[in-house]
């Protein structure tokens, strides 16, 4: 019997939370469900608003150092799950991995440096590289005959130059929803070896991964990739817990540390607020059981959606997933340009979905829908989509 219950979850609709508030503003009306931004609608586990609750006995809320104890949780529950050793020395607070990303880019590269990203891939990838006047070198991924997604080296090998000082690697892969096997991350190592490439892990989704994959952490292939390593990891995806604003920074290698720590100090990134410490070492020490029957859930969640998606063959296909609870929805069968695309999720869905064109070039003519909701909200996804691909293969 399961000990979490994820068929409902408490309404947000009077909140401030940006996934309903930034309604009218990105789709021009407040009439849809609201499918984009990568949190959950399902509620944040009890055992973190307990502790959360405890702390709040206290009755000074000041200024507080991340406490070893809750990078310590960190460190065991990346040992016990995904078998990589990080030392307390090697663990940097921070708010978001985006702002974790934007202090890595201004350590490890200078104006006019090239910059590595994995196309299409989540928008502050680009963003990050543009702002800081670094240039940006697509690598696009290789998309297979099944419609799943794998690294092209040789596309990669030929545009590196001895200006090329980062990769950001998404791992798992957001929106694609790889999983990258050892065999992948290990040919993008001995590239970024043999030049003396940099790698930005984006590790934030490694515990929403579904059997039988399994997350390899870039710093666990060898101890060559410790050395060339920055791990971005957190709590915020895994336990729906991004209103906290805590994740962390993984760097074994002195040197790196310190070259982060001089851009990391300049910024002054403190150490958070009191309330989050305490979630973030309550969700890695309890959150096992709970993340198990969260994946089962998600997994329910995206079965579903693949099998609506299967009626329609010729309009829409789910591309297969590995890992994150984002589905990366191949809508070239509609024959819509990116902005009708977009505009028939909203208009005749009342779904509101991240459109693909923005996660670069490749994502044209595909969605980002996030399943990371109670089942009966996913029923009333699935209802919505439902009628208007019905609407839209009668029409056509």
């Amino acid at each position: 019997m399961n000990k979490y219950d994820f068929t409902t979850s408490a309404c947000r609709e009077d909140t401030n939370a940006e996934k309903y508030a930034l309604r009218e503003k990105l789709f021009g009306t407040n009439d849809v469900l609201p499918l984009w931004v990568a949190d959950m609608d399902i509620d944040t586990p009890s055992f973190v608003l307990e502790a959360v609750k405890e702390r709040l006995e206290h009755p000074i809320i000041g200024y507080e150092e991340v406490p070893k104890s809750a990078f310590l949780a960190q460190i065991e529950w990346m040992k016990q799950k995904h078998g990589v050793e990080f030392e307390l020395e090697d663990m940097f607070y921070s708010h978001s991995v985006v702002a974790s990303m934007n202090a890595a880019i201004e350590a490890f590269s200078e104006k006019g440096d090239n910059i590595i990203v994995q196309t299409p891939v989540y928008p502050p990838f680009f963003r990050g590289v543009i702002e800081h006047e670094r240039e940006l070198l697509k690598n696009p991924l290789k998309q297979l005959s099944d419609g799943s997604y794998t690294f092209d080296i040789e596309d990669l090998i030929s545009k590196i130059d001895k200006k090329t000082k980062l990769l950001l690697l998404s791992s798992p892969h957001n929106p694609v929803g790889r999983v990258w096997r050892r065999d992948e991350l290990e040919r993008i190592l001995e590239v970024c070896l043999k030049h003396n490439i940099v790698v930005f892990s984006d590790e934030i989704h490694s515990d929403l991964v579904y059997e039988p994959n399994v997350h390899i952490p870039f710093a666990s292939l060898s101890q060559k990739a410790r050395d060339i390593t920055v791990t971005a990891i957190g709590a915020g995806k895994t336990f729906n817990m991004a209103g906290f604003a805590i994740s962390s920074v993984a760097i074994p290698n002195a040197k790196l540390r310190e070259k982060f720590s001089k851009v990391y100090n300049s910024i002054h990134f403190a150490q958070g607020n009191v309330l989050s410490h305490v979630a973030f070492e309550a969700a890695y020490k309890s959150g096992k059981e709970w993340l198990e029957e969260l994946k089962i859930h998600l997994f329910k969640n995206y079965n579903m959606l693949k099998e609506l998606c299967q009626i329609y063959p010729q309009l829409i296909k789910v591309i297969p997933i590995e890992g994150t609870y984002l589905a990366w929805l191949d809508c070239r069968g509609l024959a819509l340009r990116d902005k009708e695309l977009r505009e028939f999720f909203i208009k005749e869905a009342g779904l509101g979905l991240s459109a693909g064109i923005s996660f670069g070039r490749e994502g044209s003519g595909f969605m980002r829908l996030n399943f990371a909701i109670s089942s009966a909200k996913m029923s009333q996804v699935l209802d919505k989509l439902q009628k208007a691909l019905d609407k839209h293969r009668d029409k056509n």
